[in-house]
């Protein structure tokens, strides 16, 4: 029995840590106190994007270790590239000679078999068709060639701008996509500058950022919602304990999509990134038809990924956007609600804008808008400053439009209807969004989800310990 207790104190324990880290983690990426968002380029600069670009904003789980490891990758990959370019240069040189010898010692033998009857006068050995076939395998090995490692073009450097031209636009276009059916373009970029030229893997990591940004913009934003409840009842502005429970509730279940799908986007990034290591030898093959058609396969499976990984860029975009769209539902009807396209504890994103609102409900935007305005200070808000111009301004609307500011008061009735509406979504919506495309999701190798399991068997360990401690103590008392 005492070891039971131990190892169920120890859970509880380790699920109340990392449960804070990661509050905290979305709270600290978030400036100031996350209270409301009337616009969206307040919330761009408060979630730390620079110039409105999604690639350098907070919140990005390992991005700058993601960062460093592709820097040592990119550098592994350019000194596998310069070793293996001169040796596949000459095997494909001594692979065109050897062609070349035995495709003209067949055509000789056969055209001397072929005149063997007829007079000495009359033998005459056509080398024109020779010529021709050998021509045109020429034309593949010496466009190989150039690739590989020609004396003007060639080499790293133009593997490393088919990379980009390959590459690229499978992770830049997903990144455009999920920005746009998120509503960031309304007030966030992606810059895609020009290539590093000292980073073979800057085609993947310059898109990665655009599409890791839009993802985290819209879970901070869904965070931000859930920070906004729990500070209206902590700061007494209304709703109490189930509005706070509302809050946090919202907040962990951002937490946890968002690391699943970091997962999920590092694992499409990786498999990107082994076309990009082993690209030399793709290209290689295409030199003569025999090896190409041996490679077949190989080839057919790196076009598969690179189809796969834009699908699973664009699904888990679209996956992101459903759950917070069904949140926004939620808060769209209750704060203040009726459904009008405005709410004062999401960002505006999903393109919504108010929609016919009446006068009290005007009233209420200007209240928060006001207050948000003058709580701002170096992009960051100040919860007192807010706090204190909500009480002011509140009273005076209240005064024209009594209760105005009750809808603040409804966290049981959003907590029943966000439970039905995530019911909804992970029993419903999710499976039929990758249902749509069965092949995504069946991967031969997760990476991603083999660094999340590597992650949960690291953090068990305490787990573990205090399992063995448990039966050790049940088995003595016995």
């Amino acid at each position: 029995m005492k070891g039971k207790i131990i190892i169920l104190a120890v859970k509880i324990i380790m699920g109340a840590i990392a449960l804070g880290i990661g509050i905290w983690y979305l709270s600290s990426s978030i400036g100031g106190a996350a209270l409301t968002y009337s616009s969206m380029e307040n919330f761009m600069t408060a979630i730390g994007a620079e110039n409105g670009d999604v690639a350098n904003i907070n919140g990005c789980f390992m991005c700058k270790y993601i960062a460093d490891l592709f820097s040592v990758i990119g550098d592994a990959t350019e000194l596998f590239w310069t070793a293996i370019l001169d040796g596949l240069l000459i095997l494909i040189a001594l692979g065109f000679g050897i062609y070349m010898t035995y495709t003209g010692v067949a055509h000789v033998w056969a055209a001397a078999k072929s005149t063997a009857g007829t007079k000495v006068d009359e033998k005459k050995i056509e080398f024109k068709p020779w010529f021709d076939k050998v021509a045109k395998q020429g034309v593949r090995v010496f466009f190989v060639a150039a690739l590989l490692g020609g004396a003007v073009l060639g080499g790293p450097a133009t593997l490393k701008a088919l990379s980009q031209i390959i590459i690229t636009p499978i992770l830049y276009l997903g990144g455009l996509l999920g920005m746009a059916a998120s509503g960031i373009v309304d007030a966030g970029t992606c810059a895609m500058g020009p290539v590093d030229a000292g980073e073979i893997l800057s085609p993947v990591m310059g898109p990665f950022m655009c599409v890791i940004g839009n993802v985290n913009s819209v879970v901070l934003a869904g965070a931000a919602g859930g920070f906004s409840l729990m500070n209206y009842a902590w700061l007494g502005m209304g709703g109490g304990a189930f509005t706070w429970i509302a809050g946090l509730g919202l907040v962990i279940m951002f937490l946890v999509i968002g690391f699943d799908l970091f997962f999920q986007i590092l694992s499409v990034v990786f498999k990107l990134i082994f076309l990009i290591i082993f690209m030399p030898i793709f290209i290689a093959a295409y030199a003569f038809e025999g090896a190409w058609k041996l490679a077949g396969g190989l080839f057919d499976k790196g076009i598969n990924m690179l189809i796969n990984a834009a699908i699973k860029i664009v699904v888990i975009a679209l996956k992101v956007v459903i759950i917070y769209a069904t949140i926004s539902y939620a808060a769209d009807s209750y704060f203040p609600g009726p459904v009008d396209g405005y709410s004062v504890m999401l960002p505006p994103m999903l393109g919504t804008s108010p929609e016919n609102p009446d006068v009290q409900t005007l009233s209420v935007m200007n209240v928060f808008a006001e207050c948000e305005r003058v709580s701002l200070v170096d992009g960051e808000m100040d919860k007192d400053k807010f706090t204190a111009c909500f009480t002011a301004q509140r009273a005076m609307v209240e005064r024209s439009y009594p209760g105005a500011f009750d809808f603040l008061d409804d966290g049981w009735d959003f907590i029943v209807m966000m439970a039905a509406l995530f019911a909804l979504y992970f029993l419903v919506l999710r499976n039929r969004v990758e249902g749509m495309l069965p092949s995504v999701g069946k991967e031969d190798f997760d990476f991603g989800g083999q660094i999340k399991q590597l992650g949960k068997n690291i953090w068990s360990l305490p787990k573990q310990i205090a399992n063995a401690v448990g039966k050790a103590m049940d088995e003595k008392a016995i």
